[in-house]
């Protein structure tokens, strides 16, 4: 299994951080701005933790989203 995270950066919004964890990752509003709130404080997020292929997935989908809205959030993957 592997561990999907944001990792925080200073030019991306929170409200389009909070919109990626609703929209890719299926967080309700309250969770979602939890999450975004330790990427912002602690540098990083765990978004969930899911099979490999479904992590890769994961984390294409979030850095291509990231890329057309031009905000250099990063998301990576590491073994849980």
């Amino acid at each position: 299994m592997y561990q999907v995270m944001l990792l925080n950066d200073d030019f991306t919004p929170m409200e389009f951080v909070v919109n990626v964890l609703q929209r890719f990752f299926g967080m309700g509003r309250e969770k979602a701005t939890q999450v975004m709130l330790k990427v912002h404080r602690e540098g990083r997020g765990v978004c969930g933790v899911f099979p490999r292929d479904v992590a890769a997935t994961k984390v294409e989908q979030v850095s291509s989203y990231s890329r057309q809205h031009q905000h250099p959030l990063q998301c990576v993957m590491e073994e849980a």
